[in-house]
């Protein structure tokens, strides 16, 4: 990992789960099924577990869905985190069992119910209290509280330089999330168990709302872009923001909130948030494959289905990889297209296949720690490859190599 001077922060604890401080950034994401749904609701926390969401967020929007979280959180191993808008203070308190079972709460203070806010926000912390559980103060500009909003534009209205719009929306948000928890802590919560999100769906709003955060306090940050969109554009927008903010050292926690496609994996926002802090050098999640963009000298797409197969095929390994052979995420595959980049490539990788351009002699050459190990030819390139890659892998990372290192 590249060195990184990270924000300084209290550390909370989430169902086990360390947030800020020197702990790892958590990945997170949230279910999109009926939390009314045992299995249903249950089964997609456990695909985002085993994709690598290290906490999970359900919807807690009604009596059915409350009564619900029990039985779900009994049959996952992960922490599961309620999100709470509207009547959050009512059902937390009817249902005990759904308040006792949550790792942690999500409030949002621009929705804490219609009327009596603050009353119903205390409400929350008491059973946050009781129950020795963190919350998260998550505001989000599309349900900003607008009371606080319009008393904020008339106070800039009446400066002699009022701020443009957009800044006064901004300060809103940051002291919507500062007031929240000024709150909280009043009430008896302490400093270590409170979360901070600011979330808007413009990268550089983001940037800035979070910047202006992070300065004013040490409360743990969970970054995402809201309403992020879908596909490349959700994938791509998400990324920006979050990259910039990580680079920075702001940040604790993530989530991508991608709209999946109609009968979309649900997962994928959990891979995309992976891939932007491996990306970065800031955590390994599994095996990157370097693989070329492809020309003119590759008009065959073999090496692009290689590519792809070797991705997969590795991912699917993960789970049983991740334990089994401690270090392997830090495996560095490529999967080259022709002779121009190929062979230096897969020099500078862990492993790495060189395959035939357009014109070129039909011949593999595998390169294993820099070196030539063999060259491949044939129908069963694809297969033989993974074969040494997993030979690799057991030889490098198994337990015959940690018992043989001094």
């Amino acid at each position: 990992m590249t060195g990184h001077h990270r924000r300084q922060t209290v550390v909370v604890d989430v169902g086990g789960v360390k947030v800020g401080g020197a702990a790892p950034i958590v990945v997170q994401s949230m279910t999109n099924t009926d939390t009314a749904d045992v299995d249903a609701t249950a089964a997609q926390v456990r695909a985002l577990h085993q994709a690598g969401s290290e906490l999970v967020r359900v919807t807690v929007n009604n009596e059915a869905a409350a009564d619900a979280v029990p039985a779900i959180v009994a049959q996952v191993d992960v922490p599961v985190i309620g999100d709470f808008h509207y009547n959050g203070h009512l059902l937390l308190t009817k249902y005990p069992r759904c308040a006792a079972a949550l790792a942690k709460y999500r409030i949002n203070p621009g929705n804490v119910g219609a009327k009596r806010r603050d009353e119903n926000f205390r409400t929350i912390i008491d059973v946050a209290l009781a129950h020795g559980k963190p919350v998260r103060i998550g505001v989000n500009w599309g349900s900003l509280d607008q009371q606080l909003l319009t008393e904020m534009m008339d106070e800039n209205a009446r400066r002699s330089d009022p701020l443009d719009a957009r800044d006064v929306m901004l300060e809103a948000m940051v002291a919507s999330a500062m007031r929240s928890a000024e709150l909280a802590e009043e009430c008896g919560l302490p400093h270590d168990r409170i979360i901070l999100s600011a979330k808007l769906s413009g990268v550089q709003d983001l940037v800035d709302v979070y910047r202006r955060l992070a300065r004013l306090c040490d409360y743990p940050l969970h970054l995402g872009l809201t309403e992020a969109g879908m596909g490349t554009k959700g994938i791509i927008a998400s990324a920006a923001g979050l990259s910039i903010l990580l680079q920075e050292g702001i940040g604790d926690t993530i989530r991508v909130s991608l709209t999946p496609r109609p009968g979309g994996d649900r997962t994928e926002e959990v891979q995309v948030a992976q891939q932007v802090l491996q990306s970065l050098g800031l955590r390994s999640f599994t095996p990157q494959v370097s693989a070329c963009p492809g020309c003119g000298r590759t008009t065959s797409s073999f090496f692009q289905e290689m590519a792809e197969e070797i991705q997969t095929h590795l991912r699917g390994q993960m789970p049983a990889w991740r334990e089994r052979y401690p270090g392997v995420v830090d495996l560095r595959v490529a999967v080259m297209g022709c002779v121009v980049n190929g062979p230096g490539e897969s020099k500078h990788a862990d492993i790495g296949i060189s395959l035939p351009g357009t014109s070129e002699e039909p011949k593999a050459p595998v390169y294993v720690d820099g070196r030539l190990k063999v060259t491949l030819k044939g129908d069963t390139i694809v297969a033989d490859f993974l074969k040494i890659l997993e030979d690799y892998i057991e030889a490098r990372y198994g337990a015959g190599a940690a018992a043989a290192a001094p």
